[in-house]
């Protein structure tokens, strides 16, 4: 499947879900992972976050109660319709072409939305992302995974199906650290999670 195919399907279906995903409850083990993430930004005294995938605003209007300058910014325009009903500044964007100039963010924010990107686009939006991140910023990629698999998954409940990617531990960390300074890497079990992944949370840093 064409990468271009697998965006517009997944625009769809996250149009068509955009309500039920705003009403859901944020699970507590995402809360920590915001608050993890908040810490850094905070220690460093960071200002402006960019989030990718934002889907309905959750996270981008936690780190905008925070202080931060966000931007949200998502594929799916009802998602972003949401986002912009909260108060945040967001658009229609896909992370492979962030209309953003060179070093705009001292941080970016990916939650559960990178494992959409086949495995041979991967590097290119990672490059994307680094792009519009300033010298040092702050890059947190959270990711369902330790398993190699990537595909349509046929059981999802969305329509169209989505499209995943995922990677073992290990060669998600050799990914990454092609592009990025790896600051923080931890696994969220299955156990609390729910479901047949772990949760790869990690922490990059723009070096160079």
């Amino acid at each position: 499947m064409l990468y271009s195919e697998i965006k517009k399907n997944l625009a769809t279906a996250y149009d068509q879900q955009s309500y039920a995903r705003d009403e859901s409850p944020v699970q507590d083990w995402k809360v920590a992972e915001r608050e993890v993430f908040l810490a850094h930004l905070q220690n460093e005294e960071k200002q402006t976050l960019l989030e990718v995938g934002a889907g309905p605003g959750k996270d981008g209007l936690f780190f905008q109660q925070q202080g931060l300058k966000t931007l949200s910014t998502d594929l799916s325009p009802e998602s972003v319709r949401i986002c912009r009903l909260k108060g945040l500044n967001a658009e229609v964007m896909s992370f492979d072409n962030l209309e953003i100039p060179d070093e705009e963010f001292d941080a970016v924010w990916a939650l559960n939305c990178l494992l959409h990107i086949p495995k041979s686009e991967l590097l290119s939006v990672l490059k994307e992302i680094k792009r519009v991140m300033k010298p040092g910023g702050l890059f947190y990629m959270g990711v369902y995974g330790g398993q190699d698999s990537e595909g349509v998954w046929e059981g999802d409940f969305h329509e169209p199906k989505r499209f995943f990617s995922f990677f073992r531990d290990n060669d998600l960390k050799e990914a990454l650290s092609d592009i990025f300074k790896i600051e923080y890497f931890n696994v969220v079990p299955k156990e609390i999670v729910g479901g047949p992944f772990h949760f790869q949370s990690v922490i990059l840093r723009k070096t160079n």
